[in-house]
């Protein structure tokens, strides 16, 4: 098949007049219609925020990869614009993979990986890939540049840059797999186009992953922030649970230099769905995450319904005193609040209190005063395939879905502080829920998929008793 903009967007026009709804984010970022995976060039640029995304818009499946793109003012209401890539030149000919965007004086560069095959895509020999350039005055028409970086010797899995400016250079930093060791290599240049190699910025020890996707580097609290989503880590008792990860090194860099760490490998999110996240800065100096809420080779029930894959919401980052993340929705989120509904409930034994009647886009404020509370399971249930509970005899927070129907089972959880107050943000939106855990030192995101006639939410205590301080829900708009 040969691909193009024009195509593309003739296949969203139809595609998008076909979709099934049920499923369909009501204030999350999700593709017209069609496959969405990675966020790639996240970027404020010329007054809007610019979000692109790995695309394939003529099918639910995974497919020959184009650019999406949406842009905001405010990252919680976006629009929809063209398609911006798509893999129609001989060096991305099998598909635009991830990239990033800079802003370079009046210019928007989009700088992303062409995926290519020389031969029989069978065989993995046969796979180049190369670090390209597309570039825009108007934020939303793009004109190809070409292959800027070709793939080094030995390589044949190298993706995902993320190109930074410090000082008057550029930095791009590029995924990478040699053999089966995970690296992350850095390149130098001063106008975009022409890259000189720095070397491995750093690269994976045993048990840390054959291949290290969608690299990030960057600064916060004084510590630099190494960000990427390794491929091929163990799961080891709660950790690393899902297929591949999403994580973190703190440490220090020095242009010239290897990243030297100070931490270990830390997952961003604890939930079952949270991948190849990409950072960028607010015009007032934040650093903002979006990930991509889903996960590989999980189910997507809702590709029947004509699309597939769906992106978090907007998260500030923050670096704690003890060199870990902490991760909050964004302020802009709170945009979308509407009506406040407070829940009468203060102290429950052995009962299920059911709060409202169709949860289907809503903020949730849980305070759980844990000292107070005996009960050995409590928490908030969704229908009856959501449940997000303390675990006393394990003190833990637990997220547990439950869609035998959907090929869907199985929990995720994060420890609990003996006796400490326990407070939680959940977002709901129709096909998801991401709940930030005690001012963001945690989190936990997955994908859910309740019936339309069983969106009930209901607050619970188990075997003894639980006491909450506060409790209540923002609809969303």
């Amino acid at each position: 098949m040969t691909y193009s903009i024009l195509k593309a967007e003739q296949a969203l026009q139809s595609n998008s007049e076909a979709l099934n709804l049920r499923w369909y984010p009501r204030y999350h970022l999700a593709a017209r219609a069609g496959w969405i995976n990675d966020p790639n060039g996240l970027v404020w640029f010329d007054g809007w925020y610019h979000a692109f995304y790995q695309h394939y818009p003529y099918s639910p499946h995974w497919g020959p990869m184009h650019w999406g793109h949406a842009r905001s003012r405010d990252l919680v209401h976006w629009e929809h614009l063209p398609v911006a890539l798509s893999p129609q030149g001989p060096e991305d000919k099998d598909g635009c993979f991830s990239g990033s965007a800079v802003v370079d004086g009046d210019t928007l560069a989009l700088i992303y990986t062409g995926h290519k095959f020389h031969g029989d895509p069978g065989d993995e020999k046969n796979l180049y890939q190369v670090q390209c350039l597309a570039t825009s005055r108007d934020g939303v028409h793009f004109e190809r540049q070409g292959i800027v970086v070709d793939t080094p010797p030995g390589l044949h899995h190298f993706r995902d840059p993320k190109v930074f400016r410090e000082g008057n250079n550029w930095y791009m930093v590029v995924g990478a797999r040699l053999e089966d060791t995970g690296q992350i290599r850095l390149f130098r240049s001063t106008d975009l186009r022409h890259w000189q190699e720095e070397g491995i910025l750093d690269e994976a020890e045993e048990e840390m992953g054959f291949m290290w996707e969608c690299p990030d580097l960057f600064v916060l609290n004084g510590k630099h922030v190494l960000m990427f989503s390794p491929q091929g880590m163990s799961a080891n008792g709660f950790n690393n649970r899902n297929l591949f990860q999403c994580g973190y090194l703190t440490g220090e860099w020095h242009p010239g230099q290897p990243f030297v760490r100070s931490g270990t490998f830390t997952e961003m999110d604890n939930g079952h769905d949270f991948y190849a996240a990409q950072s960028f800065l607010t015009p007032d100096g934040r650093r903002v995450v979006i990930g991509w809420l889903d996960m590989w080779e999980s189910p997507l029930p809702e590709r029947a319904d004509g699309w597939a894959g769906m992106l978090s919401l907007p998260r500030e980052l923050t670096l704690s005193e003890n060199n870990r993340i902490q991760m909050r929705p964004a302020k802009e989120v709170e945009g979308l609040r509407q009506s406040w509904f407070p829940w009468p409930v203060n102290t429950m034994k052995n009962q299920q209190i059911k709060v409202v009647e169709n949860a289907e886009a809503m903020e949730v404020i849980l305070c759980w005063d844990c000292a107070g509370s005996d009960a050995e399971q409590y928490g908030l249930s969704l229908g009856d395939g959501l449940r997000i509970y303390v675990d006393s005899q394990l003190q833990r927070l637990v997220l547990e879905r439950n869609y035998p129907q959907h090929s869907l089972v199985g929990t995720r959880s994060v420890p609990l502080s003996d006796g400490t107050p326990l407070t939680l943000r959940l977002f709901i939106d129709s096909s998801s829920v991401e709940v930030f855990v005690n001012d963001g030192e945690t989190c936990m995101s997955s994908r859910i998929y309740p019936d339309t006639d069983r969106r009930e939410l209901a607050l619970f205590s188990w075997s003894g008793t639980a006491v909450l301080s506060d409790a209540g829900a923002w609809q969303l708009e």
